[in-house]
C-alpha cells in the first residue's frame, strides 16, 4: 500500500433531510417500491462533490494521474459471508429513487449470495455507513486503486448552536480519507464541505450550487 492515507472530519445536522424523508416517505414507497433511506442522499450528495472537485474521482495509474468522466460509486452492503462492496455506476445521472433501487437490489443479491465479481470491479470512490452498527466516529480505508474515501457514523442527538442558541439536533460525523499523494487538503476539506452541504440542504442539489 503506497498510499500517504490522511483524514479529514466533519459533522452534518440531519434535522432537513429526516424532515424530508419523513414527510415523503409513504408516497416515494408508493411510487417506486423502495424505501427512502438516508444512503441515496449521501450518494447523490457524493456524485455532485466529486464533479465539483473531479480530483477526488482521479486515481493514480503508474506515474500518470488519470481523470475519470464518470461517477462510480461502490457502497458497503453487509452479507452473510462479510462485508461486500458492489459498484452503482453513472450515478451523476441518477436520481434518489435510482439510487435506492440499485442498494436495494444489491443488498437482496448480497443476501443470497448472488452478486457477481463484475457488480464488484471498479469504483472511482467509496462510501461506507459505520453508523448501522451503532459507531459514532471512525477513520475509513481507502479501497485501492481509489483515491479517497467517505465515512459515514450513526446519528446521535448532541446541543449545537444555532444563530446564538443552543439546540439539540440530530448529528452526524463524516470522514474523508483521501491519497495526499494526489488530493491536497484545500480540496479534500472543500470537497466534504460540499456534501455537508448538499445532505443538510438538498435544494442545493437542484439549483446547482
Amino acid at each position: 500500500n503506497t498510499n500517504a492515507m490522511l483524514t479529514t472530519f466533519n459533522e452534518i445536522d440531519m434535522t432537513n433531510i429526516k424532515e424530508m424523508r419523513d414527510t415523503y416517505k409513504e408516497p416515494f414507497l408508493k411510487k417506486y417500491n423502495v424505501k427512502f433511506g438516508f444512503m441515496s442522499a449521501f450518494v447523490k450528495a457524493a456524485a455532485f462533490a466529486l464533479a465539483d472537485q473531479p480530483v477526488v474521482n482521479a486515481v493514480i495509474d503508474d506515474q500518470e494521474i488519470v481523470y475519470r468522466d464518470y461517477i462510480d460509486i461502490s457502497v458497503a452492503v453487509s452479507s452473510p459471508k462479510g462485508l461486500v462492496v458492489p459498484v452503482i455506476r453513472s450515478v451523476e445521472s441518477m436520481n434518489y429513487a435510482d439510487i435506492e433501487k440499485s442498494i436495494a437490489d444489491f443488498g437482496e443479491k448480497a443476501r443470497t449470495g448472488a452478486l457477481a465479481i463484475e457488480d464488484m470491479d471498479g469504483g472511482t470512490f467509496t462510501i461506507s455507513n459505520g453508523g448501522v452498527f451503532g459507531s459514532m466516529f471512525g477513520t475509513p480505508i481507502i479501497n485501492p486503486p481509489q483515491s479517497a474515501i467517505l465515512g459515514m457514523h450513526g446519528i446521535f442527538d448532541r446541543p449545537v448552536a444555532i444563530k446564538g442558541q443552543v439546540e439539540v439536533r440530530p448529528m452526524m460525523y463524516i470522514a474523508l480519507t483521501y491519497d495526499h499523494r494526489l488530493v491536497d487538503g484545500r480540496e479534500a476539506v472543500t470537497f466534504l464541505r460540499k456534501i455537508k452541504a448538499a445532505v443538510e440542504d438538498p435544494r442545493i442539489l437542484l439549483l446547482d450550487l
